[in-house]
């Protein structure tokens, strides 16, 4: 597979990957997917207030948890995109950071909405 491939597949939450990994496990998803749409707005608030501030190690604090919280529900391009966001915090690149950010809330603008309907499609 190419690269272009690649990152076009990676755009979005890999849902049957997910569920592949989880066992089918339907419950499990909703409540990863519940604790991700609660938790996020907060996390990108700080994290933006990190950015602006040019505050390196609480960007890296908080890119850190929305990593973890990403990568399990298989959203691997914005989970890349927090990753690269971090990288540049722990090594102190502020003058980098406001590009990452934007560049991971455009990949995180379509993850409630996707999370949205595919709870609807899965829930009773």
């Amino acid at each position: 597979m190419n690269k272009a491939d690649h990152s076009s597949e990676a755009a979005s939450v890999n849902l049957n990957e997910l569920l592949a990994r989880v066992d089918n496990d339907r419950e499990l998803l909703c409540e990863l997917f519940s604790i991700f749409k609660q938790e996020f707005p907060c996390h990108l608030e700080g994290l933006q207030n990190a950015v602006a501030r040019n505050d390196a190690a609480q960007v890296a604090r908080i890119s850190h948890t929305l990593k973890g919280m990403l990568a399990s529900l298989a959203a691997t391009k914005a989970a890349a995109c927090i990753t690269r966001l971090e990288q540049l915090a722990r090594a102190e690149e502020v003058s980098s950071l406001r590009g990452a950010l934007e560049a991971f809330e455009k990949e995180a603008q379509g993850l409630l909405p996707e999370m949205d309907s595919y709870l609807a499609e899965v829930r009773p």
